[in-house]
């Protein structure tokens, strides 16, 4: 009688604990994640995106929401609801993503949270899971900043889920990337480049996973799926043919004034450069005038390999990904007579057909000047057509 009473017991028990996880998780999925975020240019936004896919992957229902903008009457992304600090108690889960002001949050996110002292001091969002991830610049605030945003999820006592340390096979390691342990961030600001990077977009989609899985108590798949499949190359051909020439890429150098390196226009790429090697032109001044023509052709591969490097920087860190060389137009620094200019450009036009082969091939032209930019003896304007 006692053996049969206890197994009863028992076994209501259990259902009782099955019935209230049902329950648990039925509460679950009828609440939405949200995704809070101040994006005035778009890069913190196109993350949230990847934030929501990744949330979404795993079942639960996320919005994209943004806070009041304090410093300008509208918002660029007008298409996104205005969040209120009244709504954050109704989630399950909230990813908030910021800019990356001075090694914080911005003005329009600190003054948002500086709203939710109500909320604090009843402690309405204690253990409800939250996850950070920001668009910054250079790289070295973005884990500061990120934790400095903790400080005040902390303060609510909401649960904080990290990025971890993460791993995605085929992360292009030509190019900064902004994933950090702490949570996804973009470096925005670098001249020329198109940001979020397609891989700072998959951490930021795996952070969403992982997220979500958080929420709902459910393991993280080991293997990271990206819904989207890869058109860019894998392959590193053309650079192969570079080493086998002797040569390699330099660091893509960078702007000195308010341009940018190259100018992408629908698939078409567009980059201008001089003679710089190691930060100073190689054989500066006039050609058959303090400048031989082989000093000179030594220069114009020098420019070529300069219009590379920054083109791998466009082509996702990959020259694989480049379908053709379009043109090339050569300007060299030359007396009124000169006549050589033809000869001196082959430098460049036979560097590009080594190495892309028939995707090389391209129209030309070259032009004699009485001066160039900081003296250098040639300067090449180049367009390419990407995958």
């Amino acid at each position: 009688m006692r053996i049969s009473f206890y197994l009863k017991f028992i076994f209501g028990f259990i259902l009782a604990l099955a019935s209230l996880s049902k329950v648990f998780a039925a509460d679950i999925n009828n609440k939405d994640v949200l995704v809070l975020i101040d994006s005035s240019g778009g890069n913190t936004y196109k993350l949230a995106e990847s934030i929501k896919a990744g949330i979404e992957n795993k079942g639960l229902h996320a919005v994209i929401k943004k806070v009041p903008n304090q410093e300008h009457t509208t918002n660029d992304l007008d298409k996104v609801p205005v969040a209120s600090t009244d709504e954050l108690v109704k989630y399950s889960g909230i990813a908030f993503g910021s800019p990356i002001y001075f090694g914080n949050i911005s003005t329009n996110m600190s003054a948002f949270m500086t709203q939710t002292l109500a909320i604090w001091k009843k402690q309405e969002l204690a253990n409800v899971p939250t996850t950070v991830f920001m668009s910054g610049c250079s790289g070295s605030g973005n884990e500061t900043s990120i934790t400095s945003f903790w400080n005040i999820l902390a303060s609510h006592g909401m649960t904080i889920v990290t990025l971890g340390n993460s791993s995605i096979d085929g992360v292009n390691k030509a190019i900064p990337q902004g994933n950090t342990p702490y949570g996804t961030t973009t470096r925005s600001c670098l001249p020329g480049d198109n940001r979020p990077s397609k891989d700072e977009l998959k951490y930021a989609y795996f952070q969403g996973q992982k997220f979500a899985n958080a929420i709902t108590h459910t393991s993280l798949d080991q293997k990271i799926i990206i819904p989207v499949a890869s058109e860019k190359a894998t392959t590193n051909t053309v650079e192969t043919k570079l080493q086998k020439l002797g040569l390699s890429l330099p660091i893509a150098p960078q702007p000195v004034g308010k341009y940018v390196p190259f100018k992408r226009v629908g698939n078409l790429v567009y980059i201008n450069q001089v003679a710089l090697k190691d930060g100073k032109i190689l054989y500066p001044g006039i050609i058959e005038s303090g400048v031989t023509q082989e000093q000179a052709k030594q220069a114009t591969q020098q420019t070529m390999l300069n219009v590379l490097a920054v083109l791998k920087v466009a082509a996702d860190g990959n020259l694989d990904n480049v379908k053709q060389v379009v043109q090339l137009s050569g300007t060299f620094n030359t007396l009124p007579n000169f006549t050589n200019h033809a000869g001196l450009m082959n430098s460049a036009s036979n560097l590009v057909v080594d190495i892309f082969g028939d995707k090389g091939v391209h129209t030309r032209g070259t032009f004699g000047a009485s001066s160039l930019p900081l003296n250098s003896p040639v300067e090449i304007q180049a367009i390419f057509e990407l995958n």
